[in-house]
């Protein structure tokens, strides 16, 4: 079993809405064969709490556009790592530090990436 279109859809439109509003390093991964609940991860980091709450409204914004809600929300009294859980998609923003320490990442590497399409962003803002 493989992600579906629609989960890595929901993915890539969040990781668009991250990324425009500076979130960093997104990167997503198809846990649909490891997970019962959910059938991609997204993750994405910024460098302070205002602007996770910033990049979590974003994605929620845009979303929405596409009639998709949260189903749960959780963390974003500290903006220090907010879950927006989307059923077939569950998506992480984190502070940059949280990123590093909890490396999801490697808790996921055995999981295949997505690629997310997204525009290659030039040095100077990555």
């Amino acid at each position: 079993m493989t992600a579906t279109d629609h989960a890595i859809e929901i993915a890539r439109l969040a990781a668009l809405a991250a990324v425009d509003k500076l979130a960093q390093n997104p990167v997503a991964f198809d846990v649909s064969e490891r997970l019962a609940i959910t059938d991609v991860f997204l993750i994405v980091n910024a460098t302070n709490e205002r602007q996770v709450g910033a990049v979590v409204d974003g994605i929620e914004e845009a979303l929405l556009k596409h009639g998709l809600k949260t189903v749960r929300r959780e963390g974003d009294r500290e903006n220090r790592w907010v879950l927006l859980d989307y059923l077939d998609a569950v998506i992480h923003v984190q502070h940059s530090e949280e990123r590093a320490l909890y490396a999801l990442e490697r808790l996921w590497k055995d999981c295949p990436p997505i690629d997310l399409g997204l525009p290659e962003i030039p040095a100077s803002q990555g």
